[in-house]
């Protein structure tokens, strides 16, 4: 009797427990996946963008006239790239050997380069990088479906690294053009390019950041996807199958992809390719300044409290800023009503400002600000170094002042009128706290503490009337170049 219940036990317990397994199976179904598997199934699928956009995207070979002697230059890492993982080598990639050996006589076009382009208008127009057409002497643009045109130059701008060039053709794919405002950081993008002269490669990645400073016109897009030699000239694309960029350089110490690449915003690139189609050039303006980035501690030691605006280390003479009144050391706040942040947002402006244009400037001299009218001049496609002037004649008075480190001296008439400027004192030598504060022989001091120094009992003077404790800001010449610097006084 014991072992029957004992084993009606046994079977009712192995009975329960299938039972809350089945139920803790059941319920587990009906719970939410993991994150990650939801993120996995949340993951872009590029396909439908690559039917759209691909079409739009094509390859542009470049050409160049080999003399007699030889062909013409070759990456040879793009080839050492096909022999290492035994890819077969793109048309045109392969470098001929010199005109003897092919037999041929007479100059003819030898493959030079290979880049990507996307196409603007549905007639033929297409927008790629400077650089891929930059001393070609023969385009030839291959679109996705194999047809091979060549293509004429429009107009290129190096400054932005945007070109234009036209082919003869009508009924192609034109692509979309996206608004860079609405693009943020971490937002999924795609490119499509020629790397290393491999057609239509896709890549993906997300934008890294926005508005990166590298070059003087342009705030580039920052992203991870991979680009590589031959992709330059691409479009960038987001996921609504717009254009937001063109893909244009990538930070590499080897020479191949390492995750981060740089494309120009497409707002500014059709800015520059509607003046190209216009005219065949970008003007630009100009009004003749050299400038420097505000620190947080010169902005505090001259009273402008938070380190913003664009410091005017030079002024170029007879230029439209010498002609406003500009004067080195100036901190530009605003200009034609719009803020300036940083110093790198001041050519973009300015560039940006049709030539003969009358603009007003908000400047920050010496403790106060102050407006200034100024008529902007055209940007000059070159530009000649002007010599620095260095003055070598010691003036005749000179005063030694311990607590900043500084020997100074009088400035003559003749260097006056050398350093175009109307006063300072030279500095003889510079020792200690201002020699770490980056002053050193030769340099002219202009003003002390937001107070302009003429000479050295002036100078004096102004030291004089300071807290010996407390930092002071110095403004110097050096050369063309005006910048601050702060000194602790010895104690």
């Amino acid at each position: 009797m014991n072992m029957t219940v004992l084993r009606s036990r046994r079977a009712m317990s192995l009975l329960l427990s299938a039972s809350l397994i089945g139920l803790v199976m059941v319920g587990a179904s009906a719970l939410p996946a993991p994150a990650h598997a939801q993120q996995m199934r949340g993951l872009p699928d590029f396909t439908d963008l690559v039917d759209q956009v691909g079409p739009s995207v094509v390859n542009i070979r470049t050409l160049e006239r080999a003399n007699a002697d030889g062909g013409s230059s070759t990456d040879e890492q793009m080839l050492e790239f096909f022999r290492r993982f035994g890819i077969p080598v793109p048309p045109g990639a392969v470098p001929r050997g010199p005109r003897q050996e092919r037999g041929g006589s007479g100059e003819e076009a030898q493959p030079r380069g290979v880049g990507s382009g996307f196409i603007l208008s549905s007639d033929g127009l297409i927008m790629t990088n400077a650089h891929v057409v930059d001393g070609a002497d023969e385009l030839v643009v291959t679109l996705p479906d194999k047809r091979e045109f060549k293509a004429k130059l429009v107009g290129a701008d190096k400054r932005t690294d945007v070109a234009v060039v036209k082919i003869d053709a009508s009924g192609l794919s034109a692509v979309r053009i996206g608004d860079v405002n609405r693009l943020k950081v971490g937002e999924w993008v795609m490119a499509i390019g020629s790397p290393f002269g491999l057609e239509n490669t896709v890549t993906a990645g997300i934008v890294s950041a926005k508005k990166r400073d590298t070059g003087d016109f342009l705030p580039f897009i920052q992203t991870d996807v991979a680009i590589n030699p031959g992709n330059s000239g691409g479009p960038l694309i987001n996921m609504r199958g717009e254009v937001v960029g063109i893909n244009s350089q990538i930070y590499s110490r080897s020479g191949g992809f390492q995750g981060i690449s740089f494309a120009i915003p497409i707002d500014e690139a059709v800015r520059v390719s509607d003046q190209l189609r216009s005219s065949g050039r970008v003007t630009r303006g100009r009004i003749g300044v050299q400038i420097g980035q505000v620190s947080k501690e010169v902005a505090e030691s001259i009273g402008l409290g938070q380190a913003r605006g664009a410091l005017v280390n030079a002024v170029e003479a007879n230029s439209p800023a010498a002609k406003a009144g500009l004067e080195p050391g100036d901190v530009i706040l605003k200009f034609d009503g719009r803020d300036i942040e940083r110093s790198v947002d001041l050519p973009r402006i300015v560039g940006n400002t049709k030539p003969g244009n009358r603009s007003s400037m908000t400047v920050f001299r010496r403790g106060a600000q102050r407006d200034l009218s100024i008529t902007v001049a055209e940007l000059e496609p070159e530009r000649s170094d002007r010599k620095a002037a260095a003055p070598e004649a010691k003036p005749p008075a000179s005063s030694s002042l311990p607590s900043l480190g500084l020997t100074v001296g009088d400035l003559n008439a003749a260097e006056k009128k050398e350093l175009n400027i109307k006063s300072g004192v030279r500095v003889e030598t510079a020792e200690g706290v201002a020699a770490r504060a980056g002053l050193k022989e030769g340099d002219v001091i202009v003003a002390v503490a937001n107070t302009e120094v003429g000479s050295v009992k002036e100078l004096e003077a102004v030291l004089a009337k300071l807290d010996k404790s407390k930092p002071v800001n110095v403004l110097f010449r050096r050369g063309e170049w005006a910048q601050y610097a702060v000194i602790r006084p010895q104690r």
